[in-house]
């Protein structure tokens, strides 16, 4: 791939979208963007991008062989590529970087591959930290096809953090059994850290978090982050709320799994947690909360009234 003679379109400006094209802008792409947001497109304009006023006049602005990417929610994205396939030619790609249900994507592939338009699912881990800094990006579809956009792959990701993971819907497949495991690791910190909090110790929670980190076993990026919100909110977390939002991908997983006749309960418990903590906020709720709140800048603020 010459990136210097491919205009990517990019739909999507919201917090992983509007960072990853800051990033790919810095690296000398030349990025076509569309947002129902007009303004994230006029901010983005400001780096460099160049924003269309609808979705089907994208495909216009760019030159043969297309490529676009998609950073919006799974639930937008077949109405997107509805919108954009029949202005699509042979030999264009559609790359969907969201977080998507696999077998969504499988399906994708096949409507997209009639047409002659390639497609890749890139589940793309990091939050919006990691799209602008270097993401972890797991890629699935026809590998000629990856192997042709291994540049773009590259400049997006930290290093050493994109690969191939095999056929259509594995690179969504994958992110969402990732996405399982992130709710498990998070669920067992939180319960952890509420016993501590109510043990008789009066313990510094932020500084249980530090030793943690010095090469324990359970040293983690989830753990400073965890240190870094009791530090913000402090250890009562009194801004945040105890009900815990979930974007999906671990219900995701725990269905994936009953498919295949494996046993997930820990991901079904942490998933079941969050369920349950709508109607029945605690601390360990918050403590998930607040982790959702640093990593991928998830609003967790209790509510007024």
């Amino acid at each position: 791939m010459d990136k210097s003679r491919v205009r990517l379109g990019y739909v999507g400006l919201g917090k992983m979208g509007f960072n990853m094209v800051e990033r790919l802008l810095e690296k000398k792409y030349a990025i076509v963007v569309f947002d129902t947001n007009e303004e994230a497109g006029r901010r983005i304009s400001k780096a460099g991008a160049q924003p269309v006023q609808s979705l089907s006049s994208l495909p216009g602005a760019l030159s043969s062989p297309r490529l676009i990417w998609l950073m919006v929610p799974h639930e937008a994205v077949d109405a997107v590529i509805d919108t954009v396939a029949p202005l699509l030619e042979k030999g264009d790609t559609v790359i969907d970087g969201g977080n998507s249900p696999y077998k969504d994507s499988m399906r994708r592939a096949e409507a997209l591959k009639a047409r002659g338009v390639d497609f890749l699912d890139a589940g793309v881990s990091g939050g919006p930290g990691g799209a602008r800094n270097g993401a972890c990006i797991m890629v699935g579809g026809e590998q000629r096809v990856f192997k042709r956009f291994e540049t773009l792959f590259r400049d997006l990701s930290v290093e050493g953090g994109f690969a191939y993971m095999g056929k259509s819907g594995a690179g969504h497949f994958v992110k969402m059994i990732h996405n399982g495991i992130e709710y498990g690791m998070m669920q067992a910190l939180a319960e952890g850290f509420a016993v501590m909090k109510a043990s008789p110790f009066d313990l510094d929670l932020a500084g249980v978090a530090t030793i943690y980190n010095h090469r324990s076993v359970i040293e983690s990026r989830l753990v400073e982050w965890l240190k870094r919100a009791f530090e913000k909110y402090g250890e009562d977390l009194k801004e945040i709320s105890g009900a815990v939002s979930s974007t999906g991908e671990g219900g995701w997983t725990v269905e994936a799994a009953k498919e295949l006749g494996i046993s997930v309960p820990i991901i079904e418990g942490a998933v079941r947690f969050r369920e349950g903590s709508q109607g029945n906020p605690t601390y360990t709720g918050q403590v998930l909360s607040a982790l959702r709140n640093l990593f991928g800048s998830h609003d967790v603020f209790k509510k007024e009234g």
